[in-house]
């Protein structure tokens, strides 16, 4: 089975517990619950503002990763979740 990730910052959601919450309280499967809380999106930047925001946390979390290459990755992820497509549609 493939892992979750956020359709906002792509961070891998391999249970609910990382799942974000509708209006009604239960659980939204496509948003993390840093990025999605009682029904609304909760970051309203740009993607590079969001790319300097994981970055760090995917170093941290990759060992032997570099800052380069994270960016990387995420510029290449991101353009292709649902945030980021209905942003730019």
């Amino acid at each position: 089975m493939e892992t979750k990730v956020c359709q906002c910052c792509a961070m891998p959601m391999a249970t609910d517990e990382f799942y974000g919450t509708n209006a009604d309280g239960s659980k939204n499967d496509e948003y993390c619950k840093y990025c999605y809380v009682d029904g609304e999106v909760q970051f309203k930047g740009t993607m590079d503002e969001m790319i300097d925001i994981c970055v760090p946390h995917m170093v941290q979390g990759n060992p032997g990763m570099t800052e380069e290459t994270a960016r990387k990755m995420m510029a290449e992820i991101l353009p292709t979740l649902k945030f980021w497509r209905q942003k730019t549609a």
